[in-house]
C-alpha cells in the first residue's frame, strides 16, 4: 500500500506537469506566437491571443491535480511534508504568486481598453508562466541532487543548496521544455497557419532545451550533480528523456502534431519518474546518499486505509473529468471559435 500511495503522488504530479506545462508554456509563448487584432475585412481589433484561445477551455482545470498532489502529500506522507516543504518555502510561494499573476492577467487582458493595458498584462501573463516553470525545476533539480542533512537526522534547505549550477540548470531547463510543451500543445489546437508558428517556435525550444539538459548531465558525470540510488534505473530514464525530446523535434518539424504533443507529454513527465525510480526506497536523499525512506515518510495503515477510500472515489472522477472535457472541446481553434477571455 506505501508503494501503490507514492505511486499515485508521483502520478498526479506528473499529471501536474502535462497540463499544467502546456499553461505554463503557452502563457510564455503567448506574444510571440501572434495576436489577431483585427477582424478580417474590418479593422476592428480583438486583441485575441491564438495561444491563450488553445488553452482556454482547459485553464484553472488543470490546477485539480496540484490540489490533488497536495492532499495526497498532505494527508498520506506528512513526515515528507514536515521534513521537506519549510526549506522549500521561498519557491512554494513563487510558484503560488506566478499562478495567481498569471490567471489573474489572463482573464483581465480581455477588459483592456488599449494596445498599451494589453501590454501590461501580457507582460503578467508571461512572467506568471515562466516563474513557476522555472521554480518546478529547480525543485526537481533539488530533489535530485539531493537535500543536506543535520547531525539529528532533519533536512535543512538554505538558498546555497538552490543557486547551484546543477539545480538552476535543471529549472532553466524545464522551463524551456514547457515552452516547447505549449508550442506543440498550441500546434495541435490552432488552425494552419499558427500552428507553422507554433511548430517553429517549438523545435527551436526543443532544441534549446536538450542543450540546456546537458549540463545537469555533465555535472552529474563529473559529480556535482544528481545523487541517485538506483543508477541503472536512472539512466534508461536519461535515455528515455533524451528520446522523447528528439521524438518531438522531429515530429513537430515534420508537422505531426499529435505525436509531437504526445512525445512532450512523456518528456514533461519523466522528470518526476525520474525522481521517485531514481531514489527508491528514499523519497528525499542527501548527498552523501542516506535520506528519508518511503517506510519513514508514510503515515500508518489506519490512515492510508481511510484515505483509500477517499481516492477510489476521487480519482476516478477527476480522470473522467479530464478526458470529458478534452472530448468536449476537441477540435481546433479559429476566428469562429468562441472567446473564453
Amino acid at each position: 500500500m506505501e508503494t501503490a500511495w507514492l505511486a499515485l503522488l508521483g502520478l498526479l504530479l506528473a499529471g501536474y506537469f502535462v497540463l499544467g506545462g502546456y499553461d505554463y508554456g503557452a502563457q510564455m509563448l503567448h506574444p510571440f506566437l501572434g495576436d489577431t487584432r483585427a477582424e478580417r475585412g474590418s479593422g476592428r481589433e480583438t486583441g485575441r491571443s491564438p495561444a491563450l484561445e488553445a488553452i482556454a477551455p482547459f485553464f484553472l482545470g488543470n490546477e485539480v491535480w496540484l490540489v490533488a498532489f497536495a492532499g495526497v502529500l498532505f494527508g498520506a506522507f506528512p513526515h515528507l511534508e514536515g521534513s521537506l516543504l519549510p526549506g522549500l518555502y521561498p519557491l512554494i510561494v513563487a510558484i503560488l504568486a506566478g499562478l495567481v499573476l498569471g490567471n489573474a492577467a489572463v482573464q483581465l487582458r480581455g477588459r483592456a481598453r488599449g494596445a498599451r493595458g494589453r501590454r501590461c498584462w501580457d507582460a503578467l501573463i508571461v512572467f506568471g508562466g515562466a516563474l513557476p516553470a522555472l521554480c518546478w525545476g529547480c525543485v526537481l533539480g533539488l530533489l535530485l541532487h539531493g537535500v543536506p542533512r543535520r547531525p539529528d537526522g532533519t533536512f535543512h534547505i538554505g538558498p546555497g543548496d538552490v543557486l547551484t549550477p546543477f539545480v538552476l540548470a535543471c529549472g532553466v531547463t524545464t522551463a524551456l521544455l514547457f515552452a516547447a510543451h505549449g508550442a506543440a500543445f498550441v500546434a495541435l489546437r490552432s488552425a494552419p497557419e499558427l500552428a507553422a508558428v507554433a511548430r517553429r517556435r517549438g523545435a527551436g525550444l526543443l532544441r534549446a532545451a536538450a542543450a540546456m539538459g546537458a549540463l545537469p548531465l555533465l555535472l552529474t558525470l563529473f559529480g556535482a550533480g544528481a545523487a541517485m540510488t538506483n543508477r541503472m534505473t536512472s539512466a534508461v530514464l536519461a535515455v528515455l528523456l533524451a528520446a522523447a525530446l528528439a521524438g518531438a523535434w522531429w515530429w513537430l518539424t515534420r508537422g505531426h502534431h499529435v505525436r509531437a504533443f504526445t512525445a512532450t507529454c512523456c518528456a514533461t513527465a519523466l522528470p518526476v519518474l525520474l525522481v521517485g525510480a531514481g531514489h527508491y526506497p528514499y523519497v528525499l536523499i542527501s548527498p552523501a546518499g542516506t535520506g528519508l525512506t518511503l517506510g519513514e515518510a508514510v503515515t500508518d495503515d489506519a490512515t492510508l486505509k481511510i484515505l483509500s477510500v477517499f481516492g477510489v472515489v476521487v480519482i476516478p472522477v477527476i480522470l473522467a473529468y479530464q478526458t470529458w472535457s478534452w472530448w468536449a472541446f476537441r477540435g481546433r481553434t479559429g476566428r469562429r471559435h468562441p472567446r473564453y477571455f
